[in-house]
């Protein structure tokens, strides 16, 4: 499969309100299998998108990209309709390409479902994020690694998980964890690397006010539950919490009062998500 989907938002001009609720879908183009799809989200303070892909699941040799542009003063999120699952290859990889690009004064929250790994993936994946002056963006992931609920363990595949964040057009950030094959099993047990975890998770804020919104981060995480581990940090005004655990589930709950708390002291945006995240 070779799927795309390109949207951008933008402010419309014709109103006086001035809030992001004012954000207006100006282009769409999505091909097969990647659609795009648009609840209804009264309660959310700007327009949400739910990215989607029919076919189930992707497998070694599909290549997918998606390209989501905010305009000027505009916002809106985007968000899997629910969480997507890799299956197992014979050795070709799965090419995720995703490019996020916000013009000036924008917001963009770039909200994940899990993404599972079933034992055999072979995943490389690069996400950039490309900021203009004033702009500001939530975005994150969220990985499982195997199928919990089956007690799948992975033995051999390939993760390649890139990030890259640039800001007025210079570089601030750059990460990838790379794991495969052999060193697969020894990197997600051993003490050092993720110690056993069987799902991780990383927020990103990219704003203003960082010190203090690392403040209340951290206050939060120190009380949240003792299933996972959790650290926050700020790098290049790039504030990065992640978290390891033995089941994404526990990590939902943290998440989710950490991307809820960061919005509305970001953009002034309801103390919500959408519902769907939620199920």
């Amino acid at each position: 499969m070779d799927g795309s989907l390109d949207i951008r938002f933008a402010i419309d001009r014709s109103s006086n309100d001035g809030s992001l609720a004012q954000t207006r879908l100006i282009h769409l183009d999505q091909r097969a299998p990647m659609r795009a799809l648009f609840p209804h989200c009264p309660n959310m303070g700007l327009p949400v998108t739910a990215i989607t892909a029919t076919c189930g699941g992707f497998t070694g040799g599909d290549r997918l990209s998606v390209a989501i542009e905010i305009g000027e003063g505009a916002g809106a999120m985007a968000i899997g309709q629910a969480a997507e699952k890799l299956y197992r290859s014979t050795g070709a990889e799965t090419l995720i390409d995703v490019k996020l690009d916000l013009q000036r004064d924008a917001w963009l929250e770039w909200l994940p479902q899990e993404t599972i790994l079933l034992d055999g993936a072979r995943m490389r994946r690069r996400t950039t994020l490309s900021l203009a002056p004033g702009s500001a963006a939530l975005a994150g992931e969220i990985l499982a690694f195997g199928r919990q609920a089956r007690g799948e363990e992975l033995t051999h595949g390939l993760i390649h998980d890139g990030w890259q964040i640039a800001r007025d057009g210079k570089l601030a950030w750059v990460d990838t964890f790379h794991a495969a094959d052999a060193d697969l099993t020894a990197i997600l047990g051993h003490a050092t690397a993720l110690a056993g975890a069987r799902a991780s998770a990383m927020l990103i804020h990219v704003g203003t006010n960082l010190k203090q919104a690392l403040d209340w981060v951290r206050e939060k995480l120190n009380a949240a539950n003792n299933a996972m581990r959790a650290a926050a940090t700020i790098v290049n005004d790039v504030l990065l919490v992640r978290w390891l655990a033995g089941d994404a589930s526990d990590i939902r709950p943290s998440y989710a009062a950490l991307w809820m708390g960061l919005r509305a002291s970001a953009r002034g945006l309801p103390v919500n998500l959408p519902t769907f995240w939620h199920a």
